[in-house]
């Protein structure tokens, strides 16, 4: 019901929460900061961690609840405390502490490749009311950075490498979450785009590519889904902390943006009591900074330096804006869960988001003749694999399996392979009752190739893990899984890998396999999920929101940056170590721009993806009038089952010299035989350039070609677009 609701309510995508409220939240901000007192200005500025990580932490605060964070209220004022959890795929686990539980959906990796803002939005719908119901007003969700190095820990957490694609489908799902009268943040601005060193990593790129690139995915999301606040990152922009960057937060984000909201550190990310004159309105997590800043000190600043004083009202206007403009300010009693509804819609992001990347001679979906059914790997018997950190979900009876990687320490609980309790086995069995199953862990090849042998088909599951706090060194399969697949393959061409991985990874085995599908981490019911696409009751349509290397060679650092002087820690701050990154290598040519400038060919593009049925594009037609851009083109399905196709137009061309940037998509579903015709819109901003401090179209002519994919293109259209220049909005 919950998801029906919502994917009828599409038209809500333009029409964030903030702008249906028909209160000022701008005049309330103001009339409240003006009745605080001195004592109560430094109460909302700063924030604890909520979990009694370390020894000899004071007990939590009567109200607080188990989870990422708490900042205490104002009571007298009627200013509810925020009460903060983890994350964008649910409300996380912490490591069972409140013992209870919470729907996890599919990765970031898995909902970027639903290519559909109104799943999206559902999602984000369904993940924020759970967190109301467990008394949380705030959730840390609304990850966007750009998946500029696929070898980052937290690569799953995000949605793509594309702005127009991430913008958009990370501002419906943010919508969707303050939907339910909460506050959703958007992270990690800005850059945040590894783990290795990241609390000490500089990146060095000028304004243009950044403007251009990640930024540019920020500023999407945040107009699209209007977060009450934005969460800056661990490391170093240009040489200034994220968190103490007055060209990012004041000038970039705050002026330029016209952001209302407030900035709140990630936890661990504030160097000083500066960082308040240069954006930062609110210290979270404040035990695991060198100090607790933006109390006394910042008080005492306050007191004695205008300055301060003007920054410390802005501060607590910004915060009580989003509470006010959220409906935070709205007690809500804790409520029970409907884990039967909210799964509901954590599988249906799980079947949309599943990308079937290789399919020879019909080996899927799976016929009903296949009666000897071998299933390898994966923990299929027990589980789904899930990624690590902090944005760790689990329903009520947590993990179905824990697989720890040793170690001690507070964090040690963070690094540990753990999986829902969604057992592909159990599906596929419930799908097929009368066939005869075959089960082996992998450990062994020569065990698994023994029990592949005679098989009508072999299902290999395999998993990548990933987790914040580290990056994966390398986009091989861990643990010998890709000799597994061969080995296999090699006895049984009939073989259907499975992968669960955070991110992209390469396939040495792939032209040996039948059949190859990307499940990513499928949530809550990922084994449903898989065993729908793999016998055909769902008709994949997830495309590729990142693009797959051939191998690490073809990316702008081969080489992972600060792999080789650091060494893996959780907060990413190794002692007398400082390391700096170029980013103008690739500079706004993220992803699939990289590979379009470099003719690398891929192992897989980005927004490649099969279907059980086939599709075509025609008819492409590009008018300029005035400043708006619009593309129309027809759709038809020409297979013989219903099926969802994503059209993608893309800007291949500007005054002959070759230029690639994704335009416009759509996600068009169509029964055997039916075709639409469809119209979208192209955002301006990714016809241009930005230049002396504005946005900037050069006149002339512009090529653009529909596709499947970055390099499935039809013919190039090519229309006259007028010169224009404009500010930073």
């Amino acid at each position: 019901m919950r998801l029906a609701l919502f994917l009828s309510a599409t038209a809500m995508l333009a029409a964030p929460a903030f702008a249906q409220r028909t209160a000022s939240p701008e005049s309330r901000a103001t009339k409240t900061e003006a009745a605080m007192t001195d004592a109560e200005r430094t109460i909302l500025t700063q924030g604890i961690l909520a979990v009694p990580l370390f020894p000899g932490m004071p007990p939590l605060p009567a109200e607080a609840i188990p989870g990422a964070g708490y900042v205490a209220g104002i009571p007298r004022l009627n200013v509810p405390s925020l009460r903060e959890s983890d994350a964008s795929l649910g409300v996380a686990y912490v490591m069972g502490l409140r013992k209870d539980g919470a729907t996890a959906l599919p990765s970031g990796m898995a909902m970027g490749s639903t290519w559909n803002p109104a799943i999206l939005r559902a999602g984000g719908a369904m993940i924020g009311s759970e967190a109301k119901a467990k008394g949380f007003n705030v959730l840390l969700a609304g990850g966007m950075n750009l998946i500029r190095e696929p070898r980052n820990g937290r690569t799953f957490e995000y949605l793509g490498e594309d702005p127009l694609h991430s913008g958009i489908l990370g501002g419906a799902a943010i919508a969707g979450i303050q939907s339910n009268g909460i506050i959703s943040t958007i992270k990690h601005l800005a850059f945040n785009n590894q783990e290795t060193a990241r609390g000490i990593l500089d990146v060095r790129i000028g304004e243009a590519p950044a403007r251009e690139s990640d930024l540019l995915a920020f500023q999407i999301g945040i107009e699209r889904g209007q977060p009450g606040s934005v969460m800056c990152s661990y490391n170093q922009l240009n040489g200034a902390h994220a968190c103490d960057n007055d060209w990012l937060l004041n000038k970039v984000l705050k002026r330029d943006w016209g952001y209302k909201g407030f900035v709140m550190s990630d936890w661990g990310a504030v160097p000083r009591l500066e960082a308040a004159l240069h954006g930062l309105d609110q210290q979270s997590g404040a035990q695991l900074d060198p100090k607790v800043f933006f109390d006394k000190p910042l008080a005492d600043a306050a007191a004695n330096d205008p300055a301060y004083k003007a920054r410390l009202a802005d501060m607590n206007r910004r915060i009580l804006y989003a509470i006010y403009a959220s409906g935070a300010d709205k007690p809500a009693a804790k409520a029970a869960i409907d884990f039967k509804a909210d799964g509901d819609v954590a599988e249906a992001i799980a079947k949309e988001g599943i990308v079937l990347l290789r399919n020879c001679g019909g080996a899927l979906p799976l016929a009903a003749s296949a009666k000897k059914i071998t299933v390898i790997g994966g923990y299929a018997d027990t589980g789904v694999l899930s990624g690590g950190g902090s944005s760790q979900v689990h329903g009520e009876r947590g993990p179905a399996a824990t697989v720890p990687l040793g170690g001690d320490g507070p964090f040690a609980s963070f690094t540990s392979q753990q999986y829902h309790r969604s057992s592909p086995l159990a599906a596929l069995k419930a799908r097929a009752p009368t066939a005869i199953f075959k089960f082996r862990d992998g450990r062994y090849v020569t065990d698994a190739v023994q029990a592949a042998k005679d098989a009508d088909v072999v299902i290999i599951f395999a998993t990548q893990w990933m987790s914040e706090g580290m990056d994966v060194p390398d986009l091989h399969l861990p643990g010998g899984q890709d000799a597994l697949i061969e080995a296999v393959s090699i006895v049984n061409p009939n073989t259907i890998v499975v992968l669960e991985t955070g991110g992209p990874v390469v396939m040495p085995w792939l032209e040996k396999t039948a059949a190859v599908v990307e499940a990513w981490y499928p949530g809550a019911r990922g084994g449903a999920a898989i065993a729908s696409v793999l016998y055909g009751d769902t008709n994949p349509s997830g495309h590729l929101p990142v693009t797959f290397p051939a191998s690490v060679d073809q990316l702008p650092s081969p080489t992972l940056p600060g792999s080789i002087t650091t060494e893996p820690n959780p907060m990413g701050k190794p002692p007398g170590v400082s390391l700096s990154l170029d980013y103008d290598v690739d500079g706004s040519d993220v992803g699939y721009r990289w590979y379009a400038r470099t003719g690398a060919k891929p192992l897989f593009p980005f927004g490649f993806g099969l279907s059980y049925t086939s599709f075509e594009h025609g008819g492409l037609k590009v008018t300029a009038a005035g400043k708006v851009v619009t593309a129309s083109f027809t759709v038809g399905n020409i297979g013989n089952r219903p099926g969802a196709d994503v059209p993608q137009l893309y800007l291949v061309s500007v005054n002959g010299q070759k230029k690639m940037r994704l335009a416009a998509f759509d996600k068009v579903a169509l029964a055997a035989g039916a075709s639409r015709k469809v119209s979208v819109s192209v955002d301006p901003r990714l016809i241009a350039d930005w230049k002396d401090g504005g946005w900037s179209i050069a006149g002339g002519a512009y090529g653009f070609a529909l596709g499947a994919s970055a390099e499935a293109l039809g013919p190039v259209q090519t229309v006259r677009i007028a010169a224009r220049k404009w500010g930073p909005q």
